[in-house]
């Protein structure tokens, strides 16, 4: 049994290393800034109902100049590498310096 879980933990280890980078992987930085965009694109819908939130997840990967297959694809490759938490991180850095009254709503939540 110890050398069944010894396999089974080595696998789960591994795979992170088996899964290639996609073609056109999103450096970790702009999928940061990427995903600060989202966020705040997020926010605005709660202040304006009603507001297309399809629209404006287009408009911020062609300001960015990314392909949507581009981003879901560097999306899975840093989820299954475990490097999204990372990115995530940086993306609400980004968010409390634009809006430093940001982070009592972020504390709270």
């Amino acid at each position: 049994m110890k050398k069944f879980t010894l396999i089974i933990f080595s696998f789960l280890i591994s795979c992170s290393e088996i899964i290639d980078p996609p073609k056109n992987l999103i450096e970790k930085d702009k999928m940061s800034q990427i995903v600060a965009e989202f966020a705040t694109n997020d926010q605005i819908s709660t202040y304006i109902p009603g507001t297309d939130m399809e629209n404006a997840t287009r408009m911020a990967l062609k300001k960015m100049n990314i392909k949507s297959e581009d981003f879901v694809e560097s999306y899975k490759f840093y989820m299954a590498t475990g490097d999204l938490e990372q990115i995530l991180n940086n993306a609400q850095e980004i968010i409390l310096q634009k809006d430093p009254a940001a982070r009592d709503y972020i504390e709270k939540n």
